[in-house]
């Protein structure tokens, strides 16, 4: 394979304006390709996060509306659930109103049962437990604003929870990692917020049921919302990854456009390298027959088409990569707020450079079947 270099390098440059116009195209083909899976992720990689064995129950009308606080033991109860996390939805922010936080209020002791996946040290857990004004801050976050256990933070809150203004002072007692997730969230206790807040207290946001079983969540869905039909306060409860699916489609159908914006870049794509190709074995017909009398078969002169084809697209492909994860890198700090996932996914990069082989393999299928189909008479003769 080495020993045919010299001749992929002499055909490359052959044309060295139309090899490297291929290239650059090539290359912004996989640089949005890049782009584009950060943004399919961004949307729907919590739907691969979520727990199989979690639901949701939230308002029926809509997760803004909060829900009696008496849900919780209701739901407790059925057989099946080994537990619930209420939790409600604080947000705020530190500082600057454009430094926006994940903010929710939850039980410290269920809400780590229901979530295993969030990495707490037993010492930090402890700590916030036993401290009502603590709170968990994701790692993420924590080297963001450069907080460390023990800092005392003033958050605000637009919403006039409180009667004596809108700062809330809580203690970082513990830094977390969950698993799957961004690390740029933060957990407070909800029992300070429901003895400070001056209006909606004793009410939850939303509820997240740890089954027994995954295989019951159909089962236990339906007799949750039947449990409630009827009241001031309907339920709707899904499994999360369900409802996590849902919330991502709100936005629209953003998968099927990412994925036909993908689809024209690399037909494109496909084109032009498919005509760059066909261009050069038609320029090089006389040097192929003499590669021909020289000996090297039919079989060696189509691969070497194909090899300079792949050449083109690994090369340009493995450039617009790596320039899409820098790219995604330097945006991921302004979309952290609408997009907190924004990264190109390991499956993603492999998933390129599958591409990138297969691509072009079919660019130059078709030119390196006329080179091998090509008469040595025939070919000496154009020249």
């Amino acid at each position: 394979m080495l020993r045919f270099l010299p001749l992929l390098w002499a055909s490359l440059r052959r044309r060295s304006l139309r090899s490297v116009f291929t290239l650059m195209s090539i290359v912004v083909a996989f640089l949005l390709y890049g782009v584009l899976e950060a943004l399919r992720f961004g949307f729907f990689g919590g739907v691969e996060a979520a727990g199989d064995n979690r639901l949701m129950t939230t308002h029926r009308m809509s997760i803004v509306r909060e829900l009696p606080g008496s849900y919780l033991g209701k739901v407790h109860s059925i057989p099946g659930i080994r537990q619930v996390s209420a939790q409600v939805w604080f947000g705020g922010w530190f500082r600057d109103e454009r430094n926006q936080l994940q903010v929710i209020a939850a039980d410290p002791e269920t809400l780590l049962e229901v979530y295993p996946e969030i990495h707490l040290a037993d010492t930090e857990k402890r700590a916030w437990i036993a401290d009502r004004t603590g709170v968990i801050v994701g790692k993420n976050l924590a080297g963001q604003f450069g907080w460390r256990v023990g800092d005392q933070i003033p958050l605000q809150q637009s919403i006039p929870y409180k009667s004596d203004g809108n700062t809330w002072a809580v203690t970082v007692r513990g830094i977390y990692v969950q698993d799957g997730a961004d690390n740029r969230g933060m957990y407070m206790q909800y029992k300070y917020l429901d003895e400070t807040r001056v209006w909606g207290r004793g009410r939850i946001g939303w509820m997240v049921p740890l089954l027994e079983t995954p295989t019951d969540a159909a089962r236990i869905s339906r007799e949750i919302d039947a449990l409630f039909a009827n009241s001031p306060a309907e339920t709707k409860t899904a499994s999360e990854k369900t409802w996590v699916g849902d919330f991502a489609k709100q936005v629209g159908n953003i998968g099927l456009m990412l994925s036909a914006v993908a689809f024209a870049v690399f037909f494109t794509m496909l084109l032009v390298a498919a005509n760059t190709m066909a261009q050069s074995v038609r320029e090089r017909t006389n040097e192929i027959g003499v590669l021909k009398t020289l000996g090297f078969t039919n079989g060696t002169v189509t691969w070497l088409v194909l090899l300079e084809s792949l050449a083109l697209t690994v090369v340009g492909g493995t450039l617009g990569l790596a320039l899409a994860l820098v790219l995604t890198q330097a945006m991921k700090p302004l979309l952290n707020s609408f997009v907190p996932l924004f990264q190109i996914p390991g499956y993603a990069v492999a998933l390129g450079f599958g591409l990138m082989i297969l691509l072009g393999l079919v660019a130059g299928a078709l030119p390196a079947a006329r080179a091998m189909r090509l008469d040595v008479v025939e070919a000496l003769r154009s020249g």
